[in-house]
């Protein structure tokens, strides 16, 4: 994305508030022009003094009164405009800023769980924060100072043409002869700037990481080797950065060169015209300040130009998170059912994720509304990716899944998830109080519901002893609460949400044989009349299911009931005959 493409869409960002963008530009051109008036001014005021050497020229003041109160009225416009524009271009800014960094979250939640599985976290959380950084610096920087400074180089050359071509004709050569080394100077740094950022972005990557597995860090003695770590990628940063910015400096100095040697060269150049009669002394002091006007307008625009060069990898990479197209998304004719039955179906379902081996093929299955559907099989075998189709976190290459005989990719996504409940693996909580994440799974739930939920759940005792209450912060991931405080929390927000579909993903997995015995107690209680899915590796928390499928590479090899299953002797009965010889070895014990 070239410099002035990607600085067009950072001014489109503005079209929330149009109107007042284009009031700030015109104040910026009205400020402008006015700036121009005080070389003119001041020329012609010289003239006037040199002209009063002449014993027959007219009295002074009648001729100077109406040049220093048009001064002072110029002025006294630039003073107020230029404080109303400082004063609303912050203000837009602000506010577009965070309309803006607002939409990014909003998409960003939108994309899809493939997509957070490949980006990290740390990542997008820098995007976010430096783009709209960046944003923001821009638009402050063009309605106070880089508008201004574009029209005042676009206008004041032209102007200085009128009053003295020959002159004019030397800030003209000098002007592009300095823009020509500015050029030079972005190309030699754009493609360094974006190896700069790269670096940043693993800076917050490792960062993040580190921070979210401090307890690792710890237990492992990882302090210094994640320090030495940062530290090598610090360093590989101010490596990266040094030449870019050995290179602005380099036009900092061209800017202050420039400035003493046009002033030198408009003395010279409107001596020898003054000696021929081509150029009076107003003329030359009025010169002397517009190069000194130019000059500060050309250090404002390479200001500009550096500036919009170091955020712009900032900026491509916080368009590219915004131009990315979920892959899963809802169809134009998507409707929203209310809350469904929950007879699921799986047709002919298949599904990879590189395109070459299948993750599931041919899955044909029905579960009925009230039915608990076990999934088992090896790790790998496909039967996350089932669920995770049927929670379109992808979707099947072939194959229809259907609820309540409608294809769930004709469901909207809202309406999908909030008639699909799951308990995860692993206990996902926010850093918020027990109630805020239980209302997760129902925003306007009671506190009545909300101990039903957790009494349920077997979460009620802990929550009244340990917090004192739904109030208590659960820290960050939840890290206050045991693995099986979480679980039962967890399972306790599944249960208030009601919904007309359940997921168990290995749900009792943290618990304790005592409390995993209660929390299933409670949730063969809410199963029933309700479809569940539950993916079980300890097959003896599937005793009771419906039907159970066992999954092997991608597929389905058998189905039945447990006891069905086991007297079948085959794929499964394996599965259930090496875990009761491991669970017996383990109540064994280790030999004498």
């Amino acid at each position: 994305m070239d410099i002035l493409r990607l600085y067009g869409r950072v001014l489109a960002l503005l079209g929330g508030e149009r109107r007042l963008a284009w009031a700030l530009a015109f104040a910026n051109v009205a400020l402008a022009s006015a700036q121009f008036a005080e070389p003119v001014l001041l020329g012609r005021i010289i003239d006037r003094l040199t002209g009063m050497e002449n014993p027959a020229a007219a009295p002074l003041w009648p001729q100077l009164v109406p040049l220093l109160a048009a001064w002072a009225g110029f002025g006294l416009f630039t003073i107020v405009c230029g404080t109303l524009i400082a004063l609303h271009a912050d203000r837009l800014a602000h506010r577009r800023r965070q309309a803006v960094l607002t939409d990014y979250f909003e998409h960003v939640l939108q994309l899809p769980l493939s997509y957070h599985g490949n980006t990290h976290s740390g990542r997008l959380m820098k995007v976010m924060l430096q783009g709209t950084d960046s944003l923001w610096g821009l638009w402050v920087g063009l309605f106070r100072d880089h508008l201004s400074s574009f029209v005042s180089l676009l206008v004041l050359l032209p102007v200085s043409l009128v009053i003295n071509w020959r002159l004019a004709l030397l800030l003209i050569v000098l002007t592009i002869f300095f823009g020509l080394l500015t050029a030079l100077i972005v190309r030699k740094t754009e493609s360094l700037q974006g190896s700069v950022e790269h670096h940043y972005a693993d800076l917050a990557e490792r960062a993040a990481d580190t921070l979210g597995n401090i307890a690792l860090v710890q237990s492992f003695a990882r302090l210094e080797a994640e320090v030495t770590d940062l530290r090598r990628i610090v360093n590989r940063l101010l490596a990266a950065q040094m030449p870019v910015l050995s290179w602005w400096a380099l036009a900092v100095v061209l800017t202050r060169t420039s400035t003493t040697l046009t002033v030198l060269a408009i003395i010279i150049l409107g001596t020898l015209l003054h000696i021929e009669g081509q150029a009076t002394i107003g003329e030359m002091v009025a010169f002397m300040t517009f190069a000194s006007l130019i000059i500060a307008r050309l250090e404002q625009t390479v200001s500009f130009v550096s500036r919009v060069v170091l955020e712009a990898p900032r900026l491509a990479e916080f368009f590219q998170v915004c131009d990315t197209v979920p892959a899963i998304r809802d169809l134009p004719d998507a409707v929203d059912p209310g809350r469904l039955v929950g007879l699921v179906e799986f047709r002919d379902v298949s599904f990879s994720y590189n395109g070459q081996q299948p993750a599931v093929e041919g899955l044909n299955f029905k579960a009925l509304p009230g039915e608990t559907i076990a999934l088992v099989g090896a790790t790998g075998a496909g039967k996350s990716t089932a669920i995770a189709l049927l929670d379109r976190a992808f979707d099947p290459q072939s194959g229809v899944i259907e609820i309540d005989g409608v294809d769930i990719r004709h469901l909207t996504l809202e309406a999908l998830h909030r008639n699909i409940g799951v308990v995860f693996q692993e206990a996902l909580l926010f850093n918020r109080t027990i109630a805020e994440n239980l209302r997760v799974g129902k925003p306007d739930a009671t506190e009545a519901e909300l101990r039903a939920a957790a009494a349920g759940a077997q979460a009620l005792a802990f929550i009244e002893h340990k917090f004192q209450g739904f109030e208590g912060l659960v820290g960050e991931r939840g890290r206050s609460l045991s693995g099986g405080e979480r679980q039962r929390l967890s399972i306790a927000r599944a249960l208030l949400k009601d919904p007309p579909i359940l997921i168990l993903d290995e749900a009792t997995s943290a618990l304790d044989a005592d409390t995993e015995a209660k929390v299933m107690k409670a949730l063969d209680e809410v199963m029933r009349n309700r479809t569940t899915f539950v993916i079980a590796h300890r097959l003896s928390t599937i005793r009771d299911a419906s039907r159970i499928l066992v999954f092997e590479a991608g597929r389905i090899v058998e189905t039945g009931t447990f006891d069905d299953l086991v007297k079948a002797n085959g794929r499964f009965a394996s599965l259930a005959r090496a875990q009761f010889i491991a669970a017996r070895a383990d109540a064994a014990g280790p030999p004498a």
